[in-house]
């Protein structure tokens, strides 16, 4: 059996191009924009910036006789479109899953990979591509000679005298005359030192990431070649059995659901003492725990199956594909529960977060049924991913922050009842519905945002759009509050605001 590090010397390229001086330069050039952009905050910059960092990488590969592929079109367009949620919308932790996922959808368009070790291996490459990157840019240039070194040179030495003369001709009449220091005061260019050394991160960051994917773009490694030992063959009943029982016990469930769906539900609440409310409220973590836990079961059974014969096939294939149906009911049923607990205390962000990832395991079920059925599954892999990273992006641009603070509003003016905890540390995104709350629970739930937006107001360039939106409205209704954390407007809505509200 090979051992790991035979595996891993597998991956290596069976070609790389070497670095040019244009891939330095390029490099250079994507630092200096990212410490330029970066530095005032996240918005449109992050997009300007993977764009070239994303031209960059395209001409490396082109410059290695690389062709470009359609799933290689569909993961570059998906990551640029998730660069974009933090110009759009203003909530962090959505805009920070969708740069990793941006990170990693840059990573698998260029490493390629077709199957579950190439796709998944793929994915986090691009955390250590930067230094292989910076080693491979400096093992090529170290013997190169610069082109135009006889152009180059001279003007470099002409500017660096300039730049002495000017420097001390400039002090000297400054000195002699207060007109002439205005002047150059207003011509020269004014450096804040507190500044950089965070821009001297954000250059070496731009410029250190820009390498490592022209590193990758050279020559990937083809993750698709680390093969992994199949798993031992079971006995079909050693194999079976658990299968079996583990299907009867999700079938135990489903019926029970649909008792309860279709209105018998009374023998079997009776024992319970729960209304039908409060039963359809309880237990959605334990199903989402046991949806999450059901994919594990049929990634291992899988392995595991027996496949000698075509009646082994059949045997893996229906029961697997059983428990996957079986699982659907379990996230449809889970999906209920939390419909019904948001519809009593509102929504948050956590519950729409798991909201979300929920339905995506429903999703992946549903491929993973499609999978069963077809003769070839090779697709399986890349539209997993495919289909989660477009669940990162829509839940990114629709703006989670935004819904949450539509649902607990349409509730408020539904029955007059919001949980103010709920809403007072969303993002910008939530601004205009917040609005449209009466005074006070208005200026206790936008107090706090109100004062993150007053506390920094960078460039167009470093904001996002939903900021830009949410302190017009705030500027238009002012908030009739003055307390720093709202205390008062909030005293007045009947919440306590505290350490441990």
């Amino acid at each position: 059996m090979p051992s790991h590090g035979d595996r891993l010397r597998r991956t290596e390229p069976d070609h790389r191009a070497a670095p040019t001086p244009r891939v330095l330069l390029a490099a250079l050039a994507t630092g200096l924009l990212t410490a330029w952009l970066l530095y005032d905050g996240v918005g449109a910059n992050l997009l300007i910036c993977g764009a070239a960092t994303a031209v960059g990488a395209g001409v490396v590969a082109r410059g290695a006789g690389r062709r470009i592929r359609p799933w290689t079109v569909v993961w570059s367009l998906l990551a640029l479109a998730l660069l974009a949620v933090p110009a759009l919308r203003d909530a962090g932790p959505a805009a920070l899953l969708a740069v990793a996922g941006a990170l990693g959808l840059a990573s698998l368009a260029l490493h390629g990979g077709r199957r579950w070790a190439g796709v998944l291996l793929a994915l986090p490459a691009a955390v250590w591509q930067p230094v292989p990157g910076v080693a491979w840019a400096w093992s090529g240039l170290r013997g190169r000679g610069l082109p135009g070194r006889a152009r180059i040179v001279p003007v470099l030495k002409a500017l660096a005298v300039a730049a002495v003369l000017l420097t001390v001709f400039g002090l000297l009449f400054a000195s002699a005359d207060v007109g002439m220091a205005d002047l150059l005061s207003d011509l020269s260019p004014s450096v804040d030192f507190g500044q950089l050394p965070l821009r001297t991160l954000l250059f070496l960051v731009g410029a250190v990431t820009a390498l490592g994917f022209a590193h990758t773009a050279a020559g990937p490694r083809r993750w698709d070649r680390m093969t992994a030992a199949p798993g031992r063959e079971r006995r079909r009943l050693e194999w079976a059995l658990p299968l079996v029982g583990l299907d009867l016990l999700f079938g135990a469930f489903a019926v029970i659901q649909a008792v309860v769906v279709l209105g018998g539900a009374d023998a079997v609440l009776r024992d319970t003492g729960m209304s039908r409310s409060e039963y359809a409220r309880q237990g959605f973590w334990q199903l989402s725990a046991i949806t999450a836990l059901t994919l594990v079961v049929v990634a291992v059974a899988k392995r595991w199956a027996p496949r000698t014969t075509p009646g082994d096939r059949r045997v893996a294939r229906v029961l697997l594909g059983l428990l996957c149906l079986l699982a659907l009911v379990v996230v449809a049923s889970a999906l209920g529960r939390m419909w019904f607990y948001v519809d009593a205390s509102g929504l948050t962000r956590l519950r729409l977060w798991v909201l979300v990832v929920e339905s995506w395991l429903g999703v992946v079920f549903l491929l993973l049924i499609t999978a069963g059925l077809t003769r070839r599954a090779d697709w399986l892999p890349r539209v997993v991913v495919l289909s989660g990273m477009l669940t990162v992006a829509v839940y990114g641009l629709m703006g989670p922050d935004s819904i949450v603070a539509e649902q607990n509003v349409d509730r408020f003016e539904r029955s007059q009842q919001i949980d103010l905890r709920n809403v007072r540390e969303l993002s910008a995104d939530a601004v205009p519905a917040l609005d449209r709350l009466p005074e006070p629970q208005r200026t206790c739930a936008l107090q706090l945002i109100r004062t993150d937006l007053a506390g920094h107001s960078p460039g167009w360039y470093a904001t996002s759009r939903s900021a830009e939106q949410a302190r017009g409205i705030l500027a238009a209704r002012p908030l009739s509050d003055g307390d720093s954390d709202g205390a008062t407007a909030c005293a007045w809505a009947g919440l306590r605001v505290g350490p441990n509200p």
